[in-house]
C-alpha cells in the first residue's frame, strides 16, 4: 500500500512536470491582469509584475516543486488584478516597460511531508515551506520584503503547499502598504 501511494506521488510530480514542458507557447507568454485601485486612492495598475523563476537556494527542493510555486504565483498575482500585466521570467515584452516590477522568491525553509500520515493522523506529515519573497523595482530598489509560509496539514498533495504558498505570496503583496508609487516610505519586513 506504501509503494503504490508513493509510486502515485511520483507519478503525479512527473506528470506535472510533462505538461509545464508540453505548454511551452504559454512559458514565455504574458498573462494580464484587470486594472485595480488601491483603498489609499493611488493606483498600482499602472505597474507591472515579472516573476522570476523560484530560487532553491541551497535546499533540496524536487524540481516539480520549484515550478508549481512558480507557475501558482503567476496565477495568483493575476487574481489580485494589482497589476496591469504579469509577465514569466524571460519574457522580453516586460524589458520595455518603465514601471516593471520584479518578484523574487527563494526558499528558506522546506520540511517535506507525507500524505500517508496526514491522512491516518492530524498531528503529524504536514509539508511546510518558508520563503523570503522580494518585490524589486527594475533599478534593484526593494519595495516589499517578507518571509512568507506555506503549509498543507490535514487532506490534500504535497503540491498543495505550493498553492498555499504563492496564496499567500500574492496576499502579502495585496494587503501591503505599498502604494505602487515604487518609492517606499521604509522597507516593510516581517512574516506572514
Amino acid at each position: 500500500m506504501k509503494a503504490s501511494k508513493c509510486n502515485l506521488s511520483i507519478a503525479c510530480d512527473i506528470a506535472l512536470v510533462a505538461i509545464m514542458l508540453a505548454l511551452p507557447g504559454r512559458m514565455p507568454g504574458q498573462t494580464a491582469a484587470a486594472k485595480s485601485s488601491g483603498g489609499d486612492g493611488t493606483s498600482a495598475a499602472h505597474w507591472s509584475v515579472q516573476v522570476d523563476q523560484v530560487d532553491s537556494g541551497n535546499l533540496d527542493l524536487a524540481y516539480s516543486f520549484q515550478i508549481a510555486i512558480y507557475e501558482n504565483l503567476v496565477d495568483e498575482l493575476n487574481k489580485t488584478k494589482q497589476f496591469q500585466q504579469v509577465f514569466r521570467d524571460g519574457d522580453l515584452r516586460a524589458g520595455a516597460l518603465p514601471n516593471l516590477l520584479v518578484l523574487k522568491t527563494i526558499i528558506a525553509k522546506y520540511t517535506p511531508g507525507s500524505e500517508t500520515r496526514r491522512a491516518v493522523t492530524t498531528v503529524s506529515g504536514a509539508t511546510k515551506l518558508t520563503v523570503r519573497s522580494q518585490l524589486l523595482t527594475r533599478e534593484g530598489k526593494v519595495v516589499l520584503e517578507r518571509t512568507v509560509n506555506g503549509n498543507v496539514h490535514f487532506f490534500g498533495s504535497n503540491l498543495r503547499a505550493t498553492h498555499n504558498l504563492a496564496h499567500n505570496i500574492a496576499k502579502t503583496i495585496k494587503q501591503s502598504s505599498w502604494s505602487g508609487s515604487g518609492q517606499p516610505t521604509a522597507i516593510l519586513t516581517g512574516q506572514l
